[in-house]
């Protein structure tokens, strides 16, 4: 089994930061990718940047110029530092991660989730 632990969620005024860190434990062999997502009330899940694990990022436009995704392969962690906050940033954001674990066996796990509230 691979386990995701995302912290670094809170409450941030407009125009603010804050970076979430994604950490993956268990029975892992490699990553590939990892993301982050983020759902917001009455909508659907969608993507705000993944990266791959040669480090090529990805980003939603909502995403682009404002937010940066990283990783530290040593650390089996993907971080998301976001700048220049809005309310519309207002979500749960959950981290995603794939590749394979013990025995060769595919896993693509998904964090708890962690609230991000962007208010005055």
């Amino acid at each position: 089994q691979v386990q995701l632990v995302e912290s670094g969620g809170g409450l941030v005024q407009p125009g603010g930061s804050l970076r979430l860190s994604c950490a993956a434990s268990g029975s892992i062999i490699s990553i590939d990718a990892m993301g982050w997502y983020r759902q917001a009330p009455g909508k659907e899940r969608e993507l705000v940047a993944t990266i791959s694990s040669g480090g090529s990022a990805n980003y939603a436009d909502s995403a682009k110029a404002r937010f940066t995704i990283s990783r530290d392969n040593a650390k089996n962690t993907v971080y998301l530092q976001m700048n220049t906050l809005k309310p519309e940033d207002t979500a749960v954001y959950y981290c995603n991660v794939a590749g394979l674990r013990r025995f060769g066996k595919r896993f693509d796990s998904w964090g708890q989730g962690t609230q991000v509230t962007v208010s005055s």
